[in-house]
This record gives C-alpha cells, structure tokens and sequence, in this order.
C-alpha cells in the first residue's frame, strides 16, 4: 500500500497542510475512522446524515499519520494532532484528493492497469481477468464493488508495493466520472464489456451510456512495446461507434473478442452442462484452441470470460493456464450463485443489482439448468431507468412469460405491478403471478414452501433487498 511522506502528499495532491508534522511518513488511506492503524492517511467526507469531519479526533487517538479535512480544525483538535504526532491537511474536494493520491501512487509502482467499464458484467469480468493473469502475474483487484471515484482510487492506494498488474472496475452514474477515474488510474489496457441500459434514466439513451463508457479511452497510456488497448465485443451494436468515434481519435488499438465471427479471439460451439456451466471451445486464432469450461453458471458469462482471455493472451499467459483460470473460478458475492435452502431447493443469487438485459440472463440460466420440481423466479424492481422504467419492466414481465415459468414472483410498488401485468397479458396463468411489497413479504410466504427439487432465481437491484431474502431461507 502507498507510503509516503506527509510533504509529498500535499505536493500531489494540491492540499494545503495546517500543522507543521511535514516529514511524517503516512502508510495506507482509508475513509473509515474505525479501519485507522499506526500512520494511516484518513480522509473526511462530508455527509448528509454523517459528517467524517466529526470523526478526525478518534482517527488521531488511533494513531492516524495525517488527516484530511474539509473544513477548519479547531484549537482543540489540533492540540490532539500536535499531541499524536499527526499531520492535519485541508481539502475543499475529498474525491479529488483520492484520485490525485492515487495517481500519484499508480506511477511510483509503474505496474500494468487494466481499466474494465460497461453496462453490466464489469464485476464478474474482473473476477475473470484477476483469476486470469494471477497464473502468471502479481494481480491486485478491486474488491467487491469499490468502482467508483471513491472505490477506485482506494483499492490502488492499497495495492501492495510489489504489484505488477492493477485489475480495476470503473463505474458511472453521470458522464466524466470514467474520465476522472481513467485520468487518475492511466490504465494501459480497457474492456468495454456491453452497452446495455443500466443508467439510462440518468443519460437518456443507449448511445449516450456508450459515449460515458468510451471515456475510459481519455486517460489510457502505451506501456512498454505496444500501444494501449482497448477490447470490445464483435456483437455489441456499439462498438463500431466507440471504435470509430473514441478508440481510433485517441490512437487506441482495438482487438475484438467475445461470441462473433468477428472476433479475434471468440467462443463456440457453446453449450450448459447439468448445473448450468458453460462449456466452449475457444479459438485464439492461427489455429489455436482449446476446451474450456467456466466454473460459474450461465452461458451470458462466456463473452465477457473471452475478453479477460483476450487480454490474457496478450500479455503472455497461455491457453493451458486460461483453462485452468476458468475451470478455478470463484466470482464475487451474490452474482448468480447457486446455493441452498435449508429445504434442499436450488437458489439462484443474483440479488447484488439487475437491468433488463441481466434480468433476461438470469431467466435464461434459470431455464437451463435441469428441474425435477417447480421453476421459478423471484424478480425485483430495476432502478435508474428514468422515463424507460414501465417499458422496460414490462418487457422483463413479457420475457418471463415467455419461459413458462411454474411462478413469477414480482416484487416492489407500481413497477413490480406493471412487470406482473405484462406477464399476464403474454399469457401466463394469473395464479401463477404473485405480486410483493417488499422482501419480507416474499419470505414470510414463500420462505417455509420452497421444496428439495425447486430452482428459483432471486434478481432485483439492491433496494429491493432480495439478499436478505437469500439469506432468510439459505
């Protein structure tokens, strides 16, 4: 993790430094003042309901190098600074701060970045990749969900000092926030996964998503031999646009790798084994390929396992350490995992978020694994859709339907209702339609009459809480 002095950290980042503890070597930076050891960097962030500012004086007792505020010290705490041999700075912009630290620590270890964006599927795409190029390579990765401007820049300021390649997923609500992140990550190597329509309630329209994730091109950097590079999908609609519009402008290589005959590197001859596994051949081109397997269910997972390959060909791991790679896989939480109920039904966790493209391939999975009891779907509402919401719920309603489900369960207010009224209107039997308030109410009926051989999925974006749901009958 990044260790540096308190008047290098005020030179590289623009902050103005209050006491005079300027050669005091900070290690490690959080914005948590519970996670402080001995010399961590703490930065306050303001809040609505919690001020981080307010927590200053706990990070200094805990043994905090330095903290960074947002507003004026007062006498007392800098008597506590002053006491504890902390430095204390000032910053009118937290999120700033982190990207410059973090920049300024991505060069000193001058390391390969890898930058992943797109609509869906960054999360399970890094899980790829890291697992990917740790056959050869020291990966360190974003965990969990750390994707955006202020996540970002925190996984590499902890990444360890003997790094040799940064994985990071970058995430987006509004346009220049995957420019801001790629301006301070500099990564030499992108994947665009899919343009899809998460935030479209926020950007408007498909093409606007894509032109917010093709600013990922802005902050890429050559490394080396080979000039930056970035990895799109043959059958994503979007990608001549982003090619041609924003990669080709920035002097970006693109190589095409997913489920096309376009691609470069592709998959086919795809097909799911009985727990739902795809199992494909993967050409790499020149003739070479190999029988693979992913360890994850779901053949939606396939194109984007390609492009982590695609770059993992790239710089050096061979097909046979791929292989190994995928049949190993273990994806971060909550992203179709297969898990049991305390009655031996099968439970799909895809709780973790949902966009009407996700919906459809859970739906898919779910209809692809073998079932000797009742099929069914508990689905949740999709946030930030804007004015597309009641299109697009009823277009995952109409999906539903369309895969004879034995139940659909709908859960949430006036979308979940709508989702529920196009699956009738498809013509699926109304009393094998349930509408919920809320995941308690999915529980408290459904929890005790799940039986051994049911399969459900369970997908909804996070403020429905169909997690807790998982975890009530798991």
């Amino acid at each position: 993790m990044i260790e540096i002095a308190v008047n290098n950290l005020a030179a590289a980042t623009g902050v103005r430094t209050v006491t005079e503890q300027t050669d005091r070597v900070c290690r490690g930076c959080v914005i948590d003042s519970r996670q402080v050891e001995e010399g961590t960097i703490f930065v306050a962030f303001p809040g609505e309901k919690v001020d981080g500012n307010d927590f200053a004086p706990r990070a200094i007792e805990s043994g905090a190098g330095a903290v960074v505020l947002t507003r004026e010290p007062d006498d007392d705490l800098l008597s506590l600074a002053q006491d504890k041999g902390c430095a204390v700075l000032l910053t009118d912009d937290p999120e700033e701060f982190l990207l410059r630290l973090a920049h300024a620590y991505r060069t000193q270890l001058g390391c390969l970045v890898i930058g992943i964006t797109g609509s869906i599927g960054k999360t399970t795409t890094k899980d790829v990749l890291a697992a990917v190029l740790s056959k050869r390579y020291r990966v360190w990765a974003t965990k969990g969900n750390f994707n955006n401007l202020i996540g970002m820049p925190l996984t590499v300021l902890s990444a360890p000092a003997d790094t040799e390649v940064l994985v990071l997923e970058m995430g987006m609500n509004h346009f220049h926030e995957i420019e801001r992140l790629s301006q301070s990550a500099n990564p030499n190597l992108a994947i665009v996964t899919k343009i899809g329509t998460s935030h479209i309630g926020i950007l408007g329209s498909r093409e606007n998503i894509a032109r917010a994730k093709s600013e990922i091109v802005q902050g890429m950097r050559a490394v080396d031999d080979f000039s930056p590079l970035l990895v799109l999908g043959g059958e994503d609609d979007f990608t001549p646009f982003i090619r041609d519009t924003f990669a080709a402008p920035a002097s970006v290589d693109v190589m095409l790798a997913g489920v096309s005959d376009e691609d470069e590197v592709r998959a086919r001859d795809i097909h799911v084994d009985d727990e739902g596994r795809p199992v494909f051949t993967l050409d790499f081109g020149a003739g070479e390929s190999i029988e693979t397997m992913l360890a994850i269910p779901g053949a939606q997972s396939v194109p984007n396992a390609v492009k982590a390959a695609a770059v993992g060909i790239r710089l050096g791991v061979t097909p046979e350490q791929i292989d190994a790679a995928f049949r190993g896989l273990a994806i971060t939480g909550h992203r179709q995992e297969i898990k049991h109920a305390a009655s031996g039904a099968r439970i799909i966790d895809d709780s973790y978020n949902a966009s009407a493209e996700s919906m459809a391939a859970g739906l898919d999975l779910l209809c692809s694994l073998i079932c000797d009891g009742s099929r069914m779907a508990i689905l949740g509402e999709m946030g930030e859709m804007g004015d597309e919401a009641a299109r697009m719920h009823e277009l995952v309603g109409a999906y539903a339907a369309a895969k004879k489900l034995d139940m659909l369960a709908c859960v949430g207010g006036e979308l979940a209702a709508l989702m529920a009224e196009s699956a009738r209107m498809m013509g699926m039997d109304e009393d094998r339609i349930q509408v919920f308030a809320d995941y308690q109410q999915v529980l408290d009926r459904m929890g005790t009459a799940l039986e051994k051989d049911d399969v459900v999925l369970v997908k909804g974006s996070r403020f429905v809480e169909l997690d807790r749901f998982v975890e009530g009958v798991c």
